[in-house]
């Protein structure tokens, strides 16, 4: 499918955002360009990361709004893959978009809070509610298959942690015949066999959810995923993807924030989870603490592994760190604050990263289609609203409230001393 090189006219204009502002630490590439006397107030990284969340979801949650996602959502995708992938790729807008949304959603405005955020809160509550509403109405244009491909139990899951990480404002509001629908399309999602790899957790927060709706679940599926990834850890803080180590970022895109949400979710329904929360939250630290290295100076990170075009997603489980207030030691929240940030300049901010109409186009750092394996397609590209998590935490939380700081490899390369990394092995 052709693509316009060119962004939407209309749409807000980044490079001239960040040059006004200097979005702290995503335009510093050194730590002493960051200290200076022009180093911007820290709620202008917040205004800016709200400025991408606008940029990216807009298209995505009012097409849903007014029932027309399917025929509005251009299907970028593989040669040959167009018509296979347009199957699932508005549930995929749907839940991945969500996943990264939901904790700023459930957020309550603070005194701190502008008016413009509480707004577009507001509004974006209204249509992802509509926009769930809508996916699991029969009569809706926007009607969408659960259980009719293997794609879609990837994708009910990222709807159902949205789900869990927003019970006040999405799941507790959804009214009874949607919410039962929903757990109709989380049953229908059984019938899929999961992949002996981290899809297995893909299943396993669909049931956590369907425990949190008060509907029948199975716990054998649950504890299936939570063993077998215990027995796929392999030090250091990184699982395997099944048996074995893949260079990738999977271990961020689902495996650690998906273990995460499920010790959030039922760690209290057994002994035996209950056991494995605080394995999971010290391998979850030490694996931000390798996240956070990944980080170069400028913003960019090696572009290692599949699925490497869903862009800033790469660094979920760096943002639900932050946001959970579990970094580790030597990692601060305006390290991470910083560093997401250049990381969403690197990779949201090019040229030809959305189409004409505003959608996101495959790509890392532009419009890349080669990147792209045959799942990826548009709806794909939306997990990188993961980076965004932070924003579920107010703005006087020291997170956004402290000034800005340079990330461990802006201090290493600049010349300035720091402390050496060690891999952190369980006996």
């Amino acid at each position: 499918m052709e693509r316009h090189a060119h962004q939407k006219t209309s749409a807000p204009n980044r490079r001239s955002f960040l040059l006004g502002t200097l979005a702290a630490g995503a335009a510093a590439t050194l730590p002493a360009e960051i200290h200076t006397a022009t180093t911007p107030e820290p709620q202008q990284d917040r205004a800016y990361w709200l400025q991408q969340v606008e940029l990216v979801s807009e298209p995505v949650l009012k097409a849903l709004k007014e029932g027309n996602l399917r025929k509005k959502m251009p299907v970028e995708a593989a040669p040959d893959q167009g018509q296979t992938r347009a199957a699932g790729t508005h549930l995929e807008a749907l839940g991945r978009l969500l996943a990264g949304l939901s904790p700023w959603l459930e957020l309550e405005p603070s005194a701190e809070e502008t008016q413009k955020e509480t707004a577009l809160r507001n509004r974006y509550r209204d249509y992802a509610l509509a926009g769930i509403a809508s996916s699991l109405d029969p009569a809706s244009p926007d009607h969408m298959p659960f259980g009719e491909s293997t794609q879609t139990l990837v994708d009910s899951s990222f709807l159902a942690l949205a789900l869990l990480r927003a019970p006040k404002q999405l799941l507790q509001k959804l009214d009874a015949t949607t919410q039962q629908r929903l757990a109709e399309a989380l049953i229908t999602e059984r019938k899929i066999q999961p992949p002996f790899n981290n899809w297995l957790l893909f299943a396993a927060i669909n049931e956590a959810l369907l425990m949190t709706l008060n509907q029948p679940w199975d716990r054998m599926r649950i504890d299936y995923a939570l063993r077998e990834h215990q027995s796929w850890y392999l030090g250091d803080g990184t699982y395997g993807d099944g048996p074995h180590l893949h260079w990738d970022f999977y271990n961020s895109f689902v495996i650690q924030p998906y273990l995460l949400q499920l010790m959030d979710t039922l760690a209290d329904q057994s002994p035996a989870w209950s056991a494995m929360r605080t394995p999971i939250h010290q391998r979850a630290q030490r694996y931000a603490a390798i996240q956070e290295r990944l980080i170069a100076p400028d913003g960019s990170y090696p572009a290692i592994g599949r699925s490497i075009t869903y862009r800033c997603g790469a660094f979920h489980l760096l943002a639900d760190a932050a946001r959970r207030n579990i970094l580790p030691e030597g990692v601060t929240p305006p390290q991470v604050r910083s560093a997401l940030s250049a990381v969403m300049l690197r990779t949201l901010g090019p040229a030809a990263t959305f189409s004409s109409d505003g959608w996101l186009q495959i790509g890392l750092a532009g419009h890349q289609p080669g990147l792209g394996e045959t799942y990826i397609s548009t709806g794909s590209l939306y997990l990188c609203s993961a980076a965004w998590l932070p924003l579920g935490l107010p703005p006087a939380d020291p997170f956004w409230s402290q000034p800005p700081q340079p990330w461990t490899s802006q201090i290493i390369w600049s010349g300035k001393n720091t402390q050496a990394d060690h891999a952190h092995d369980e006996s």
